[in-house]
């Protein structure tokens, strides 16, 4: 319908076939939503060029999906034009580019590169502080990445004040009984298991029990 009130290159048609790719994306039917990504993004370049954050939103889109599915070389170019774009369009400091940050380092940790990933988390952390404050749930997020990559290494001391920032964070702006809450301390208690302490781990697991219940 819409393509036939807008025709098949209005913005609004890029934005509809975007969001049934994302929802084919999340119920795993890939093949379905890459030519819905792929045709999105041909609009909103025609429309918009190739330089417009909405690009950006959307080589994003397309990288995900590529990433998902293991196709980690065909999702790297996506990610860092994205971050290319956003770093033109709104400087290195803003939160879309510390999103893009994120993205490129979990594609790299994902694939064990993590001497590639550390900077970049290190940096997103950066950015999310500055401009969004030391509290924010994104900066909460920013810590529990880059502790886990510190705790997949084996650099637990690196590790455990991270992890006990991002669940303090997530406490303060949530309250105890979040899922993000639960998260924190279900890593938290990886990491003590990881260095042999199965006793704090057991506590920890306890009270993400108790969160999950809830």
């Amino acid at each position: 319908i819409m393509k036939k009130q807008l025709g098949d290159e209005h913005p609004d048609v890029a934005r509809s076939l975007n969001n049934l790719a994302s929802l084919y994306r999340a119920q795993d039917r890939y093949s379905e939503a890459e030519p819905l990504y792929e045709e999105s993004l041909r609009i909103l370049k025609k429309e918009f060029g190739a330089e417009h954050p909405k690009v950006a939103m959307s080589l994003n889109g397309l990288a995900l999906l590529y990433k998902i599915q293991g196709k980690y070389s065909e999702a790297e170019p996506l990610y860092q034009e994205s971050l290319r774009i956003r770093k033109r369009q709104h400087g290195d400091d803003h939160p879309d580019v510390a999103a893009s940050l994120n993205n490129l380092a979990i594609l790299y940790d994902t694939q064990g590169k993590y001497s590639e990933a550390e900077p970049l988390y290190q940096e997103s952390l950066r950015i999310s502080k500055k401009q969004l404050g030391a509290e924010h749930p994104d900066v909460a997020a920013c810590l529990n990445n880059l502790a886990n990559l510190y705790r997949v290494q084996g650099k637990f001391s690196e590790a455990e004040p991270l992890f006990e920032e991002s669940l303090r964070i997530s406490k303060k702006q949530f309250g105890d009984e979040h899922p993000d809450v639960a998260r924190s301390l279900n890593n938290l208690a990886l990491l003590y298991e990881a260095q042999g302490n199965p006793a704090k781990a057991i506590l920890l697991r306890a009270e993400v029990s108790r969160v999950v219940q809830r």
